[in-house]
């Protein structure tokens, strides 16, 4: 044909006569072809056959993710990848013909019109679909505190709530997911163990004993939590005794009792004594039978901060989570503290962007307070890799942005009454929300993430109602709202925050709200523990 008559082609022809099978072959060696360079370079192949006078792009990518989920990602051309249907949907296309596409799944494939993808949905091959059944089976990681008689973090145990209300958890999948996700976040190869001598809890099953996600944290930082039956099973018994060689810790769940054995006595280490009954306590001290290593008793149920003073009495140490996670707020009429008042003044001199030399005067009626000031700005979580060693320093190279924010920190740790868990739990807050924020908002304004998540917590680590702290620090209008009301531009952060602090219920719903993964939420929650373990030094105030 010569090229003059090439330009002249009707497309409408050519489009109908395709459903005729005339131009099929030219089809199957241009599938062939687009296989082929698939597998050498897996590169976007783009070809222009004409249906019905429009040109349909074909990208032969590699399929997967959520939008292959939805039938609206990149369509792969291999025939001999398994075609995979959503239940209830009639596989009334025949998939192919002695190893090519026939017409009618050339037209599902190649001509693949909207309406078709939205009433029946396929997924290419099996990697499509193990992707679609990670997300169906994600969740987010929440989180109770293990605190000793002093209200100190001594550890944390770590759950997983599912993402999707409806249907019956895996309970081997979630704890993977767990297990896989703690890993990755708090034990990665570069840095290795974010939490330093902190412990990770973890509600343990018989076949979980096996999974090597377990073997990625390390075991002098892992109790495994476990019921009676389980420890008694004695097909699991050497399994037990290699993962206590180990050193990982065992926490017996339960049981009013100790086992009599003393094989496996040795082999606890902590065990669950519920609301911290004095006589069980009693009972399970006496019991401990002579020759094992002390096994330390932990009250797992708390309701009223008079439970918890009760069990601190008995030396227990004790799960606190949920809303019960929080100190109730102090009695009316409580004032700053001076140290507090001075903090405020300093930021109150930034925040009008006054001369460095009025913030330096001021903080000379205070050494104690430049030096707690200077430690917490060359602390590794700070992370700035040089000495500082002024306060000039620290502006001449930052600014005045992070300087405010260094001085919310402190403010947070003025109070000498504060329950130290709760400077710790507001670092979390202010980090994981600043975390989030990351590829969403501004960078400039993560500071104000930051200082948001804390703010949302100073009522209860100063002392004081939250409208009379605000009367003090001048906020900007957007933060004032977050902390609040939780609305505005960073409200929907705090609220996610406090959601995966409490149980994660409704940590699905406000995730979606932000166009935020679970991965995201649970990486950010994660890298907050450990990130606060490295400013902790500004928690002595407390």
């Amino acid at each position: 044909m010569h090229r003059s008559s090439m330009t002249s082609i009707n497309w409408r022809a050519i489009a109908m006569s395709i459903t005729s099978g005339v131009f099929i072959p030219i089809f199957q060696r241009r599938i062939r072809s687009a296989r082929q360079r698939i597998a050498k370079e897996g590169s976007v192949v783009d070809q222009a056959p004409a249906a019905q006078g429009q040109f349909q792009r074909i990208r032969a990518v590699q399929f997967g993710g959520e939008a292959g989920r939805r039938g609206t990602g990149p369509l792969e051309l291999a025939p001999t990848d398994p075609v995979r249907r959503r239940p209830g949907c009639e596989q009334s296309e025949r998939r192919r013909s002695n190893g090519f596409f026939t017409p009618k799944t050339m037209r599902f494939n190649l001509f693949r019109r909207q309406r078709a993808a939205a009433a029946c949905d396929v997924e290419v091959n099996e990697t499509a679909a193990s992707e679609a059944m990670h997300v169906e089976s994600g969740g987010f990681v929440t989180y109770a505190l293990l605190l000793d008689a002093q209200k100190r973090v001594k550890g944390f145990k770590l759950a997983w709530r599912m993402a999707l209300p409806h249907g019956e958890p895996n309970a081997l999948e979630s704890l993977r997911a767990i297990l896989s996700c703690a890993a990755t976040n708090l034990n990665p190869p570069k840095t290795g163990w974010g939490l330093g001598r902190l412990a990770l809890f973890f509600d343990m099953t018989v076949d979980g004993l096996l999974l090597n996600e377990l073997q990625a944290l390390p075991p002098e930082n892992v109790v495994l939590c476990m019921g009676l039956d389980d420890l008694m099973d004695v097909g699991i018994r050497s399994t037990l005794l290699h993962l206590r060689t180990q050193g990982y810790g065992f926490m017996l769940c339960g049981a009013e009792v100790l086992p009599e054995d003393l094989e496996l006595c040795s082999i606890i280490t902590y065990v669950d004594v519920g609301d911290g009954h004095p006589e069980l306590v009693t009972n399970i001290r006496r019991e401990q039978p002579l020759g094992t290593p002390m096994i330390q008793p932990i009250a797992t149920h708390m309701a009223t901060w008079q439970d918890f003073d009760a069990c601190a009495a008995r030396r227990l140490d004790v799960f606190v989570q949920g809303r019960e996670a929080i100190v109730p707020t102090m009695e009316a009429g409580a004032i700053l503290q001076p140290e507090s008042m001075l903090i405020v003044r300093l930021m109150q001199t930034i925040r009008r962007n006054e001369d460095l030399r009025t913030i330096e005067a001021a903080l000379k009626h205070d050494p104690a307070l430049t030096y707690r000031l200077l430690r917490h700005i060359n602390s590794p979580g700070i992370g700035i890799g040089v000495q500082i060693q002024s306060l000039r320093h620290a502006v001449a190279m930052f600014g005045y942005s992070p300087l405010f924010r260094w001085l919310s920190v402190l403010l947070a740790t003025s109070n000498k009454g504060c329950a130290a868990f709760m400077t710790k739990k507001a670092i979390i807050r202010g980090r994981f929300v600043e975390l989030m924020g990351q590829g969403i908002v501004p960078r400039d304004e993560a500071d104000n993430l930051f200082v948001a998540g804390m703010f949302s917590l100073i009522d209860r680590l100063l002392g004081v109602s939250l409208e009379e702290v605000l009367e003090k620090v001048q906020l900007s209008e957007s933060v004032q709202l977050a902390i609040l009301k939780r609305e505005g531009v960073y409200g929907p952060f705090i609220a996610l925050a406090e959601s995966c602090e409490v149980g994660g219920s409704e940590a699905a719903h406000l995730s979606e709200s932000l166009f935020m993964s679970a991965e995201k939420v649970n990486a950010a929650h994660l890298s907050a523990l450990a990130w606060a373990q490295d400013v902790a030094p500004v928690e002595s105030a407390c």
